[in-house]
């Protein structure tokens, strides 16, 4: 075994988290993205492929994460409005898998098309965000989602930083591949 694969093994043995149920949220906002594994990947998955992104378009490192941020405070409105979305779960699960691809294929759209296709996707983050609030304290929920979010993000753009660091473009690949599995696991135990 050569060195390389033993960096990519420690890579997604760190990128690797147990499924957790939405539990344990129901008064912190920041906790609410740490506790589903579909939010959890969701988050991070931006992050790295936006890691990808930067390599040829810097500013994407800050504009697609901050899409995502945006659009998520769009969806938890819709939420905290009463407006009904359909198909929150299954856009949540889509969002993890298409990204997990996007991660896998090495797809480097422009940064304004990237925004697009996470921003539709925080819409129904944003708004699972929203239906699960507590009636109390809304406030300091969104900022704690939001904060979490953020924090996610800066993670996955770590890890996609660390592993084209590490193996190149096989490592954000692999991490793409880490992205997809979770996806399928979460689909499979919904």
């Amino acid at each position: 075994m050569n060195f390389r694969t033993i960096r990519l093994a420690v890579l997604l043995a760190m990128a690797t988290t147990p499924v957790l149920a939405h539990s344990g949220h129901e008064t912190s906002g920041f906790a609410h993205p740490f506790t589903g594994l579909d939010h959890l990947l969701a988050m991070v998955g931006v992050g790295v492929w936006a890691s990808l992104l930067a390599v040829k378009r810097p500013a994407a490192a800050y504009l697609v994460p901050a899409s995502f941020i945006a659009m998520m405070l769009v969806g938890a409105a819709a939420g905290f409005a009463g407006i009904k979305l359909p198909l929150v779960e299954a856009g949540i699960v889509a969002s993890v898998l298409l990204l997990g691809v996007l991660i896998i294929a090495a797809v480097r759209l422009p940064s304004a098309a990237a925004m697009v296709i996470v921003g539709l996707f925080a819409i129904f983050h944003g708004y699972a965000h929203a239906i699960e609030a507590p009636t109390s304290g809304t406030a300091m929920y969104i900022m704690g989602f939001v904060a979490a979010t953020a924090a996610l993000h800066v993670a996955g753009l770590g890890l996609g930083w660390v592993a084209r660091r590490a193996v190149g473009d096989l490592g954000l690949r692999a991490l793409g591949g880490a992205v997809v599995a979770g996806g399928a696991l979460v689909l499979i135990a919904n």
